[in-house]
């Protein structure tokens, strides 16, 4: 199974994507997709969904998973983030792949054992769990770190679903 995690942000989306076989995952590739900030904010959500519409046929994953907005202290800047993570879901399921949803502390929970750890703890996890891996950056890492996430999450979904 090929999984892809998507960090959204308006300004820099990361992706990242894992294969699972069995209790196994291993890198297949991360990367970040950058917004101009120069253009308008509906040209770059159009280049959001041509950019990860492009990852998507590319890497052809059974299945997706996005994080969940955090809200801060500036609306206007959570209000753009909800805007670029609606395209990366509308992505997702428009190539017909189940999509799931987690929040960042379960994420930084299930790679470092507490939803408090910072980004050097969950960047140092994924190069445990994914030997040799280079991380194009902190939004890819995170974003990797939702894949892993799904892979490991997706298996308890299903024993749920059978019993």
């Amino acid at each position: 199974m090929i999984i892809i995690g998507l960090d959204p942000g308006l300004g820099c989306t990361g992706w990242g994507i894992v294969a699972k076989s069995g209790n196994r995952l291993s890198h297949i590739a991360n990367g970040q997709i950058r917004s101009d900030t120069s253009q308008s904010l509906p040209e770059r959500l159009v280049m959001l969904d041509r950019e990860l519409t492009d990852v998507i046929l590319h890497h052809q994953p059974d299945s997706g998973a996005v994080e969940e907005v955090f809200v801060n202290s500036n609306a206007q800047s959570t209000l753009k983030l909800g805007q670029a993570r609606g395209i990366c879901l509308l992505a997702l399921a428009r190539s017909g792949m189940p999509v799931a949803e987690y929040a960042t502390r379960l994420v930084k929970k299930a790679l470092v054992g507490t939803g408090a750890a910072d980004k050097a703890q969950v960047q140092a996890m994924l190069k445990v769990l994914l030997p040799g891996v280079k991380l194009a950056g902190a939004d890819a890492a995170d974003a990797l770190a939702v894949a892993v996430t799904h892979a490991h999450m997706a298996d308890s979904r299903l024993e749920r679903m059978t019993n």
